[in-house]
């Protein structure tokens, strides 16, 4: 009786996630899948092995998420990502890749990846990625995160006119927000510019509010989007 009466308080209290794993090894596939088994939150509600078999699977399956390699054969990550943006799927895809390369993360956040994360992650790390994109963030492996911002270190562009401006980041919210994608906090933040924290959190919501966003890793693939017309 007392383990029943957990099972619905759970039920009734937290959400499932519902996962569909892509990859075309089978042993990483069966890894991820023991490593998310562990959590109450997590069902895993099929496997695939390449991007035609997930695209079959989302449509009887409607997975939340779908956590999916980039080398595939058959159809690679990439091709299914811009298959899944055709085709206006809600679920969210986060890369689970060993690729480190610039390229590669900057197409597939383009592409509408809500996460890029190496086959390196620890497995809480890994967990908390999988929460935080089901309730709308974003997460980019930290080793990755400051490719985000290197074009922010060149001069901003002149503006046409003055509600251009004002729809844009001063060169001083431009550098509040490459601190951030380097993964400083607000205090950290003031002390690298000599300001005070207040004025930090200041830019910060600023920067939000311009930009739309909800968080500190979709400001920094907003810098990604919006190359060259900051």
């Amino acid at each position: 009786m007392n383990q029943l009466l957990y099972v619905v308080f759970y039920e009734g209290g937290k959400e499932m996630i519902k996962i569909l794993l892509v990859d075309d090894h089978t042993l990483i596939r069966q890894g991820v899948r023991k490593i998310l088994e562990e959590e109450q939150d997590f069902e895993i509600v099929g496997e695939a092995g390449n991007g035609l078999e997930a695209l079959d699977i989302m449509e009887v399956k409607t997975p939340d998420i779908v956590i999916m390699d980039l080398m595939m054969p058959e159809m690679t990550g990439m091709e299914t990502l811009k298959k899944i943006n055709e085709l206006e799927i809600s679920t969210k895809v986060m890369i689970l890749t060993v690729r480190e390369e610039r390229s590669y993360l900057f197409e597939a956040l383009n592409l509408g990846a809500k996460a890029y994360i190496l086959k390196s992650t620890e497995a809480e790390g890994f967990k908390r990625a999988i929460r935080e994109v089901h309730k709308g963030g974003t997460y980019v492996h930290p080793t990755l995160a400051s490719e985000l911002v290197k074009d922010f270190n060149k001069p901003p562009q002149r503006y046409r006119s003055k509600e251009e401006r004002m729809k844009h980041l001063t060169r001083r919210e431009q550098e509040v927000l490459g601190l951030i994608a380097e993964g400083m906090n607000n205090r950290e933040i003031a002390n690298h510019l000599f300001i005070s924290e207040k004025t930090v959190k200041n830019h910060v919501s600023n920067i939000f509010k311009k930009i739309n966003v909800n968080d500190r890793t979709q400001a920094a693939i907003y810098a990604i989007k919006n190359k060259g017309k900051q």
